[in-house]
Parts: structure tokens; sequence; C-alpha cells
């Protein structure tokens, strides 16, 4: 504590400001017709199909599919669509099946980044994607399969230099199981040095054929092809999402229109604006200058659940907003108040019992930490639960759940829960960073002043 001094309350409060600043308005460069971002700001935010509409499509069977189509496999399409519309981003979804008529149903929001092509992510959505290695350039004999997107556990994109002397380029990672450690060792074994390649298919499209310079044990491959940077991370997400049982036919596809509106959105914005300037005049008046911290903490708490949701932080990626998940804001924001509350009580209480104003704030923290950290505990494992049996199925929480809990249910990505638990989780971490140590280290920096010493300022006795 002796290292907090007057300053410091105009750091925290400098660096609020400017990270509040930054998570709405964001950062862009423009130059000519193209405009880089560097740091997203509220327009970047991806909006659900509740608040902004979005598409429509229907699948069926492809005409020349004679096979049967069972209720199982219905399922198994359905789950890989949820997982493909993750992998474009797209975590907010209705993807649903109709026995009856062989039939599934996809809803998603329109994307605002002006690379998504909805066309182009509806024919993805309905192709197999079957990714195959045939020894030789031809993919018809079957006794030259050498493995199939079955025997990959992982595909992963990068640029980079393949050979000692090549040029960098842009190429795709595998990661094979068990299974395909050993078929894909005993193949290259076999064809090391000779001019026979191993031929890369993606459905009936060779995209790669590469000779063999050496046998390949540890269970990793590479993919080149002169991809792109979006057609690289194309054929990763497509690996990692998984073949459809059969291809899929485009039956229809349409516009559907939002169930909220932007009109709706702006008045639920202007709504908790003035919430949140009642709630501000209450913590001020009831706390005084604690309750004025809490203030500048509740603002650095909000900015920060809408930089959570855009992909402000470069570590993690954002979410889609959806009427839940602004749910998960509030309720964030009001655990907020509660840990704040919770702290002016205590400064009140230490304060009245006659110890002194550095002692009253130093022991109002810690004893509040207590019951701040036994209210957000719980909400955590509720977000996280929710992450894990509502998030990608490649996500840290769905591996991790689904192999200790959820074992015996199916993959799920249902985008709206996810939302939730999403920004209940990104709130929660918030609340301990501005509504406890930010707060912190701002009310013990304003009991340096002279001026601030006055103990009625923080809701005690005078002393």
């Amino acid at each position: 504590m002796k290292k907090i001094g007057k300053s410091t309350f105009f750091i925290v409060v400098a660096i609020i400001a400017l990270f509040s600043f930054t998570a709405v308005v964001g950062l862009d460069y423009a130059y000519g017709d193209n405009t880089k971002t560097y740091i997203k700001g509220v327009d970047d935010i991806k909006k659900g199909i509740d608040i902004q509409g979005g598409i429509d499509a229907t699948f069926e069977p492809a005409e020349d599919y004679d096979g049967d189509v069972s209720s199982s496999q219905l399922d198994a399409a359905v789950q890989i669509m949820k997982t493909r519309l993750a992998n474009l981003g797209i975590t907010d979804n209705e993807v649903y099946s109709d026995s009856k008529s062989n039939r599934i149903i996809v809803r998603f929001p329109t994307q605002k980044d002006e690379d998504f092509d909805p066309e182009s992510a509806v024919e993805e959505l309905g192709s197999m994607a079957q990714l195959s290695f045939y020894k030789g350039t031809d993919n018809t004999d079957e006794s030259k399969l050498v493995l199939t997107g079955a025997d990959v556990e992982k595909a992963d994109y990068d640029y980079r230099q393949t050979k000692d002397y090549g040029n960098k380029e842009w190429l795709v990672d595998l990661k094979l199981n068990d299974s395909g450690v050993t078929k894909f060792a005993n193949a290259t074994r076999e064809l090391a040095g000779t001019d026979t390649p191993i031929s890369i298919w993606m459905d009936d499209v060779m995209i790669s054929s590469p000779t063999v310079s050496s046998v390949i044990t540890d269970g990793s491959a590479i993919i080149t092809g002169q991809f792109t940077n979006e057609s690289a991370k194309k054929l990763a997400d497509q690996i990692n999402g998984g073949a459809l049982p059969f291809k899929m036919d485009t039956v229809s596809v349409n516009r559907i229109s939002s169930t909220l509106g932007e009109g709706s959105l702006e008045a639920m914005v202007l709504a908790a604006i003035i919430a949140f300037i009642f709630i501000a005049i209450y913590m001020i008046v009831l706390y005084r200058l604690p309750g004025m911290v809490a203030v500048i903490a509740l603002i650095g708490q909000v900015a920060g659940s809408i930089a959570a949701v855009s992909g402000w932080f470069g570590f993690m990626s954002g979410s889609t907003l959806t009427i839940p998940g602004i749910a998960g804001i509030i309720l964030a924001v009001g655990m907020g108040v509660d840990a704040n509350i919770i702290t002016g009580e205590r400064i009140k209480e230490e304060l009245r019992s006659g110890k002194s104003l550095d002692s009253a704030v130093r022991i109002a923290y810690k004893r509040a930490f207590s019951a701040i950290l036994d209210g957000n505990v719980t909400n955590v494992i509720i977000a996280v639960i929710l992450m894990g049996a509502f998030g990608v199925p490649s996500s840290l929480f769905s591996k991790i759940l689904n192999k200790t809990i959820f074992f015996a249910f199916g993959a799920t990505a249902e985008g709206f829960v996810y939302s939730f638990g999403f920004t209940l989780l990104a709130g929660v971490i918030l609340n301990f960073v501005m509504g406890v140590f930010a707060s912190r280290l701002m009310v013990t920096s304003l009991t340096k002043f002279k001026c601030f010493k006055n103990r009625k300022l923080y809701g005690g006795n005078v002393k």
C-alpha cells in the first residue's frame, strides 16, 4: 500500500479513459480505398439474428445421392453445420432438421465484414468437404487410399518457409490421430525417394500432390498448393469442421428480418445509459468518494465487456452479440455494482468503529474481497458450463467438459446461449479487474490527498 501514491489515481483513470475510448471508437487506418483495422470498436461487433436479421437456407441431399438418409445422419449433418458456422465466426445460429422431408434448415446473421459473402457461406455449409490422401494422382482406386478426414485430429494454417531455400507461402498443417500416424508412416516409407506423389483431394478436386522426400512418423503433414491467406484458412476450417455424411444441395436461400431490430437496439442502449446515470447518482450520493470511484470502475467494466465482444483483445476472438449476450453484460454490471456496495459499506463500518482512514480502506477491501469472490465464483462456474456445453466443440471449455461431463451427449454450438455465457464470464473477470483492483488503487490513492482526508467523504464520522 505504501507504493500507491497520489499519481496512481490519475494513471488508473487515464488508462480506463483510453481503454474505454478505444473500445467504443476503435482504431482504423485508411489509405486509398482500403481500410485496416488495428483495434476493433462498437461498429465491428457482430450482431445476432435477433438484432439485425440474417440468412435462411434450406438444404436437402443431392439428387445424385442414392442412399437412404437416416435420422442419425441428419443429426450428424446438423452438428457439422453448426461447427462450420462457428469456424466462420458465426456463433449465433439456428440449425435444425426435418426428418420427414430429409431437409436441414439453417439461419444465421449476416456479417459486417466486407469479405463476408453469404452465398459462399451457404455453399460451404452444404459441401461435403471430404479430405482424402491417395498414392499417385488417381482418387478412383480405393486400394491406394492413404488417409481420410477421419484420420486428421486437427488442421491449422500458417505462412512460412517450407524448404531451406524456398520462399514463404501459405500452407495447411495437419496433425494426425493415432490411426492416421500409422497409415501415413507406412505410406511415406513406401514412397520416400520415388517419383510417386501422395495426392491430396478435397472432394473430387486435387489440391496438392507433393512427392515424399523422407519417412514421416510424427503424425504431422503439410498441405501446399499456392494458397492465399483466405483459401488456407478456409481449407483448415473445412477439415476441422468435418465431412458431411452426404453432399447437400441448397433448396432455397432467403433473407430474414430481425426479431428485435436496430431501432429497438438503439432504444435499449439509450435505456441502459439512463439507468447507468441513475446508478451513478445513487452510488455517489450514498457512498460519496468511493461511490465516484465505483462509477469510474463501472465505466471501465462496461467498456471491457464491449471490447470482449468486439474482439478488442488480441489474444481472444470476439463473440456475436445477441439479446441473451446483452443480458449477460447487464447481469455482470449488476454484480459490479454489488461489489462496490459491499466495499463501500465495509469502509463505512470500519470508519465508524474508530479506525483511521488508511486502516479502514485497507481492511475494508481485504474483508470485502472474500464476499465478492464467493458471489462471483458461482457465476464463473455457470458461465464456463454454458460456454462448454453450447460452445464450439474445439474450444478449451468444450474439450474439457465434453471429456469429463458431457461425453454422453452430442456436440452443440447454440450461439445465443454461448453468447450469454461469454459476456457473463468476461463481465465477472472485469469485475475483479475494475471493481476490486482498480477501485482499490484509486480509493487508496485519493486518501493521500490532504483535501480528501475528510472522513465524511467516505461515509464515516468526523474524528
